[in-house]
């Protein structure tokens, strides 16, 4: 298994970092549509609609996000979009892992298909209008979901309920504790604040997600990296919630050793349009 995983995450950087950091953006916004069109299938065998309905899913979120592309739609600026998007994730992504896996079923399907979709979309629109803020501002955001889940990993093993008694959502992901949530908070503060002051002495290209919430104030930067990285955690949560609830372990098995596309985006799909509705609201003051 961990020779698969680390195989197939080879394939994927052998892939990804040259589109990444390549001037022209057409092979990045390429593979950014091919993720986005992945996680619809997976989406729409998860929420056990059929194959008909499934290859639908996916032929329409690839025909949208295609358009978008064709008609340059990528560029625009869409402050009130992110802050709608932002909105719903904090308020469904609460709803949901308070009340627990039971209440994924008694959601109607005709709501949470389309919504799971749009999110999708979203998540996309923001990481394509995230590189074109720069590959610092990009590998920024990144960095902030990978260091949550990191460092939460390293101390949870650690610390695990050794100081909390109380598991983080014991019905949705039993392995998940108090500690480890806050040690990857930690984590991700240490390395905002470093990357600061590295933005600051070697003067980027473009400025790091850190760098455009610290032009707010220290404060700023605090509560909204704090809160970011809650979100990530929700994010990953919620795609838990969603697992136990369909009775698969992985949203599919596309990428070999790593199961299925949202399960590797899951933390990112909320936290890359919070990241472009932070940034939007700190330019605007």
């Amino acid at each position: 298994m961990l020779k698969q995983r680390v195989i197939t995450a080879l394939v994927l950087l052998a892939i990804l970092l040259p589109a990444l950091l390549h001037p022209n953006t057409l092979g990045f916004n390429g593979i950014v549509l091919v993720m986005v069109s992945a996680g619809a299938w997976e989406w729409g065998r998860l929420n056990l609609v059929g194959p008909v309905a499934t290859w639908a899913s996916v032929a329409g979120v690839a025909a949208v996000a295609g358009l978008a592309w064709q008609q340059g739609w990528l560029a625009a600026s869409y402050p009130l979009l992110w802050w709608a998007v932002g909105g719903a994730w904090v308020l469904a992504a609460s709803f949901l892992v308070r009340h627990g896996v039971p209440v994924w079923a008694r959601i109607a399907l005709w709501l949470r298909w389309p919504l799971g979709l749009l999110a999708l979309l979203a998540a996309g629109l923001a990481m394509v209008q995230a590189r074109g803020m720069g590959i610092n501002f990009l590998l920024s955001v990144l960095l902030l979901v990978w260091m949550a889940d990191i460092a939460a990993y390293f101390a949870g093993r650690a610390l695990g309920q050794r100081f909390i008694k109380v598991k983080l959502a014991p019905s949705i992901s039993p392995g998940k504790s108090w500690e480890g949530a806050l040690g990857g908070a930690v984590g991700v503060m240490l390395m905002a604040v470093l990357w600061v002051q590295c933005d600051a002495q070697r003067q980027p290209d473009s400025l790091s997600l850190f760098s455009h919430l610290a032009q707010g104030g220290w404060a700023l930067l605090v509560v909204a990296t704090l809160f970011l990285t809650a979100m990530s955690v929700l994010g990953d949560l919620v795609e838990s919630l969603i697992k136990r609830s369909a009775g698969v372990k992985d949203s599919s098995q596309l990428l070999p050793g790593h199961g299925g596309v949202l399960d590797r985006i899951d933390a990112l799909v909320p936290t890359l349009p919070l990241a472009m509705m932070l940034v939007s609201s700190v330019t605007v003051i």
